[in-house]
């Protein structure tokens, strides 16, 4: 799987990235780590290696129940130097990114919407104002009496408001929607922006929620190469298809 990173990309947008929107950090993260991987397979590298630093910390954690020894300090020394280099480097990459991606995301919005809201999207930790270092000893012995690692990328989250309001909470579940695409959609930009290819966009059932003004914006705005939609009702008027398959009983027509 890790020789086809880079080498056929796709944007995939369905109704589970709702939950990207107002569900769980853990939504979020994936969402920075996916394209983080699209646009240099290297990157995928800085999340894999954190995974793996993780259980072999968490294994450690879970061994020493609650007691920590001399040697389980020196074990944790190691295994947080390389959290440290490896979680700051994937910290930083998410920053960059989701620097990048703010301003798309608020076009990309504008477009499908027709509004103006005004989108901001913030990394926040809980570790960067003293190192993830620095932190990770702090959190040492509620780590060890717990058994986990409490501190580090793995529990960031990105904060994204509309009008300065938390969109987690605030907005309607349609403008969570339409936020959930233009964040698909900013995401194939930057992609396209950064790597000079054009991923297949695919889009399940994405006219379920939209009315026809804003299915004609999205459509407008669309890639000019190959996109792929799926819908259980009827195409809206004057969106043109360059093919159509029909699905009926199971039988493609």
């Amino acid at each position: 799987m890790r020789d086809l990173l880079g080498h056929f990309r796709t944007t995939v947008f369905g109704p589970e990235d709702l939950g990207v929107v107002k569900g769980g950090p853990g939504g979020r993260r994936r969402w920075l780590d996916d394209l983080l991987a699209d646009v240099h397979p290297r990157n995928h590298l800085l999340s894999t290696d954190l995974d793996r630093i993780l259980r072999q910390r968490n294994a450690l954690l879970k061994q020493a129940r609650g007691r920590l020894t001399d040697d389980v300090a020196m074990t944790l020394d190691v295994w947080d130097a390389k959290l440290g280099e490896v979680g700051g480097n994937l910290a930083a990459a998410r920053r960059e990114i989701l620097g990048a991606l703010e301003p798309l995301v608020g076009d990309f919005l504008g477009a499908v919407s027709g509004g103006t809201s005004d989108i901001s999207m913030a990394y926040c930790d809980e570790w960067s104002a003293e190192g993830l270092v620095e932190s990770l000893g702090h959190a040492r012995a509620d780590d060890v009496r717990r058994g986990i690692s409490t501190v580090g990328p793995h529990r960031d989250d990105v904060m994204i408001r509309m009008d300065g309001l938390p969109t987690r909470t605030h907005s309607s579940q349609g403008e969570q929607r339409s936020l959930a695409l233009a964040m698909r959609l900013a995401g194939h930009r930057l992609v396209v922006d950064r790597t000079g290819t054009d991923p297949v966009v695919l889009l399940d059932d994405v006219f379920s929620e939209l009315d026809d003004d804003r299915v004609r914006a999205l459509v407008d705005i669309l890639p000019v190469t190959q996109s792929v939609i799926t819908t259980a009702g009827t195409v809206p008027d004057g969106v043109e298809a360059g093919s159509v398959l029909r699905l009926a009983d199971g039988v493609f027509s």
